[in-house]
């Protein structure tokens, strides 16, 4: 089946031609780095600012009147979203939400290209994509009248970020008088530009799905590849073979590495260069940043959900209504109280979440933490994590030469006993922590992953704390965090990654070392 979209004029007032806009939800299968959190729930439906990860995007959206249809795609199960879609049904009544299942992942560009005639139904201009992992203000007015004024294809959102951590994104080399897009590269090897890709996009459908369909016809040419690194499935499953019906092809296509480069070699994409604030929220302990910055935009919008400023409350601090907090406790700034929370007298919570049906006890601090859901913090105890600068794009620490996460996190259903201190840990759900504990992984079954593993008959020392873990409690399906191989290896790191069978019987015959 082929690609047939009619040729049709500009619209005479291109503000108000018709556009949809899309939500990439991603899958059951990665998120992993957002665990324990994304253990009971997926990650763009955790609460962030008293709302979950995506309803901040379709507020967003919400604001361009020329947006009727939003499509959430992503391969959770359908059952996933469809309490959401119905709340957010009722939020934002003149948006029609919809969620677009891909029955395996198929990438950025992938899922776009699988559901093309969903989409371009109506016959669509223009097409917002937004990725659901990421935390700013998403300018789309400011993006779509760029759109208009340049006559562009494509018209990225990015932001300036230092010379250090650029590498870790999408760099975007750019004219500084046109703001035309004159080379994009995803993650390079060396510095070319600090101006970064933010996830957020605007495309005409007359250039992104042929666009789409060009790089699939680029990989046909070839009769059998290895389409992606093998992540979930076995390694026979990451190759293809081809034929002639393209509706059939398994295909992974990321807009990042598939599609931008190529748009940059034309003359109508461009990048809307956005000065709010912008980051990533990856990992579990991303999101008490994320919070952070979502709350002070809502407080200096002065919105009414957030609580009043008064001798306890520290602005901004979002609080439930079904939440009871004692007049004598302490909130703020940047603190989030979810549905049914019970704070006790003198509590003190600042620059933390805590999540539905938990107990802070009286008298206990909470700072730079995520409360998980049904969790208790006994009276007196203490639980902690470690400010990083504002600046930074990672929630992550070096103590004792050791990569620990600076963000305090209880998973679901975790207790912390009266006069007890947690600091810098990651807490598996279900464990009740009775003594101190620092700079460490708690499993359910009390075992502190703070040592070095042994794999293959070698031991060498952990990219983070978080990947003993991995390696001990044998989660495979996060490997690409949770060892650190010698250069010598990386071969067998390689096929580790992508082959879980093998990896799984690994786990299973090597001893773990545990201090």
């Amino acid at each position: 089946m082929s690609l047939q979209i009619p040729h049709r004029e500009r619209h005479v007032n291109g503000i108000s031609a018709v556009t949809k806009a899309v939500i990439l939800v991603g899958g059951s299968s990665r998120g992993t780095r957002f665990r324990p959190l994304s253990l009971d729930v997926p990650k763009p439906l955790f609460d962030v600012a008293g709302h979950p990860i995506i309803w901040h995007c379709l507020t967003a959206i919400e604001k361009v009147p020329s947006i009727h249809e939003v499509y959430l795609i992503g391969y959770y199960d359908e059952s996933v979203f469809r309490d959401f879609i119905k709340d957010a049904s009722t939020s934002f009544p003149h948006l029609s939400i919809k969620y677009l299942r891909e029955y395996q992942a198929l990438g950025t560009a992938g899922g776009l290209y699988h559901f093309r005639d969903a989409i371009l139904k109506g016959r669509p201009e223009r097409l917002f994509v937004l990725n659901s992992d990421v935390c700013c203000s998403f300018p789309l007015n400011e993006m779509l009248k760029m759109f208009v004024e340049k006559d562009a294809e494509a018209v990225i959102l990015g932001t300036r970020v230092s010379e250090d951590a650029a590498s870790n994104f999408g760099c975007i080399v750019s004219d500084n008088h046109t703001r035309r897009v004159l080379h994009y590269v995803e993650k390079p090897e060396s510095h070319i530009s600090n101006l970064i890709n933010c996830g957020v996009y605007l495309f005409s459908t007359d250039a992104i799905f042929p666009s789409i369909r060009s790089a699939i016809k680029r990989r046909r040419d070839r009769p059998a590849r290895l389409v992606s690194y093998p992540s979930s499935e076995n390694l026979e499953s990451s190759f293809i073979e081809y034929d002639d019906d393209e509706s059939e092809t398994t295909e992974v296509i990321r807009l990042e590495q598939d599609i931008l480069s190529d748009m940059a070699d034309s003359k109508q994409f461009f990048v809307y260069e956005t000065k709010d604030f912008w980051r990533q929220i990856k990992t579990a302990g991303s999101a008490v940043p994320a919070n952070a910055l979502y709350l002070q935009k809502a407080w200096q919008s002065g919105s009414k959900e957030l609580a009043e400023h008064s001798e306890n409350i520290i602005p901004p601090v979002f609080i439930h209504p079904t939440a009871h907090v004692d007049p004598t406790a302490k909130l703020g700034p940047n603190v989030s109280i979810g549905p049914r929370v019970t704070v006790g007298a003198g509590a003190r919570i600042k620059e933390s979440v805590v999540l539905e049906d938990s107990e802070i006890k009286h008298d206990a601090c909470v700072l730079y933490s995520i409360i998980g859901w049904n969790s208790r913090v006994g009276a007196w105890a203490r639980v902690e994590g470690t400010p990083t600068p504002v600046t930074s794009h990672s929630t992550s620490i070096i103590k004792n030469g050791v990569k620990v996460q600076s963000i305090t996190i209880l998973g679901k259903e975790c207790g912390v006993g009266d006069e007890v201190r947690v600091q810098n840990c990651v807490c598996l759900p279900f464990k009740e922590l009775k003594r101190v504990y620092g700079d460490v992984v708690v499993s359910s079954d009390g075992v502190r992953s703070q040592a070095r593993p042994r794999v293959l008959g070698y031991e060498d020392k952990p990219k983070s704390s978080d990947c003993c873990w991995m390696l001990i409690h044998r989660d495979e399906r996060n490997i690409e965090e949770s060892l650190s191989f010698p250069d010598r290896l990386k071969d067998v790191y390689i096929v580790l990654e992508g082959w879980v069978l093998m990896f799984r019987v690994i786990v299973e015959k090597t001893p773990a070392l545990v201090d």
